[in-house]
C-alpha cells in the first residue's frame, strides 16, 4: 500500500553534476541545510501528527509497553528489573499525557502509534527539499511501491508541514536484530542475503545510489520481510550516464573514497553490500551441514 501524502507542494530538484562532492559532519555528501539532520519541536507538531491518525509516545505509552514486555518475559520463567533506565524516565513525571521521548533515537526520531489499530510506528522529520525526501517519496510511489525488488522500510504515510519545511515520515517499528536466535538456518540467512541485494539492484535500476549500506540500516519484521532504512546519504543521479562521488562518509567505504579520492556511487553500494553479508556472517551459528540440507 502506498503512502498517503497529506500535503502536495512543489519542490525544487537538485541539479546533479557528473562529479558529486560527498562530505559532512552528519550525512555522507551534504553540507547544505536541506539536508542535514533536524530537531524538530515534536509538542509544536503533536496535534498535526495526531489529526493524520498518529500518535507520539507518552509517558503511558512508554509504561505500558515495559508492562506488556516484562509480562512477556514472565511467562517464560525469567526474572525482571523494573530498575530501567526508559521506565524510570517515564515515571518521573506527573503527567501521562506528556510526550515521552526514546532517549536512545537520535532527534529526529519518535516512537509512536497509528490510532485505528495500534500498529508501532517510528516517526522521522526531515527537510521538505531534503535527499532523503526526494528519494522515499520515490521509491514509495504507487508505480515502484508493489515491485516485489522493493524492500525499503513500509512508509504508511507522508506528513508535509510546508510553513516549517517539514515532512514527518511514518514508517512502521520493525527490528534491528536480522537474526532473532541461533541456530539459524540457512534459508533464513540466503532469503535475508537475497532481499538485501535485491534492493540494492531496484535502486540501481532507478539511478539511485544509497551510500550507506550497513547491518544497522537493515531491519526485519520476523515475517521472513527485511527493508532498507536511512537514506539521508542516497542520491539520484537521473541523467547522469556516469557519475562519481568524493568524500563520503558512510558506514562501509571503500579505498578509493576512504584516500580521498574518485569512486562509482553504485559501485559503493556493491563494496558496501559485500562487506555488509561478511559483518552478517560472523557470529551467526548455522547447525550441521546434515540438517541444513533437510531444511533448505
Amino acid at each position: 500500500m502506498s503512502p498517503v501524502l497529506r500535503r502536495s507542494s512543489s519542490s525544487d530538484s537538485d541539479s546533479e553534476s557528473q562529479l558529486s562532492d560527498c562530505s559532512s559532519s552528519s550525512s555522507c555528501g551534504d553540507e547544505d541545510e536541506f539536508n542535514k539532520r533536524i530537531a524538530p519541536n515534536w509538542c509544536a507538531h503533536r496535534l498535526i501528527i495526531e489529526r493524520c491518525g498518529f500518535r507520539l509516545d507518552t509517558r503511558r505509552d512508554v509504561k505500558l509497553w515495559y508492562q506488556h514486555y516484562w509480562e512477556s518475559l514472565i511467562s517464560q520463567g525469567y526474572t525482571v528489573t523494573k530498575d530501567l533506565p526508559g521506565y524510570t524516565r517515564a515515571c518521573n513525571g506527573s503527567d501521562d499525557n506528556e510526550l515521552c521521548k526514546d532517549a536512545g533515537l537520535p532527534e529526529n526520531l519518535f516512537r509512536g502509534t497509528r490510532c485505528k489499530d495500534g500498529t508501532k510506528v517510528v516517526i522521522k522529520a526531515v527537510h521538505l527539499r531534503s535527499r532523503e525526501y526526494d528519494v522515499v517519496r520515490y521509491l514509495s510511489s504507487p508505480s515502484l511501491r508493489n515491485d516485489p525488488r522493493n524492500h525499503l522500510i513500509p512508509i504508511l504515510d507522508l506528513i508535509e508541514v510546508p510553513k516549517d519545511d517539514l515532512v514527518f515520515m511514518v514508517m512502521e517499528e520493525w527490528s534491528s536484530h536480522l537474526i532473532p536466535e541461533t541456530p539459524c538456518t540457512l534459508r533464513l540467512y540466503l532469503g535475508a542475503l537475497r532481499q538485501c541485494i535485491e534492493h540494492a539492484v531496484f535502486m540501481h535500476s532507478h539511478h539511485i545510489a544509497h551510500l550507506d549500506i550497513s547491518i544497522r540500516n537493515m531491519l526485519t519484521d520476523y515475517r521472513s520481510n527485511y527493508a532498507y532504512i536511512d537514506f539521508e546519504l542516497a542520491r539520484r543521479f537521473d541523467g547522469i550516464h556516469h557519475p562519481r562521488i568524493r568524500g563520503c562518509r558512510g558506514t562501509e567505504v571503500p579505498p578509493e573514497l576512504e584516500q580521498g579520492g574518485v569512486g562509482d556511487p553504485y559501485k559503493t553500494d556493491v563494496w558496501a553490500l559485500g562487506r555488509m553479508i561478511l559483518r552478517a556472517c560472523s557470529g551467526i551459528t548455522f547447525p550441521s551441514s546434515r540438517l541444513l540440507l533437510v531444511q533448505c
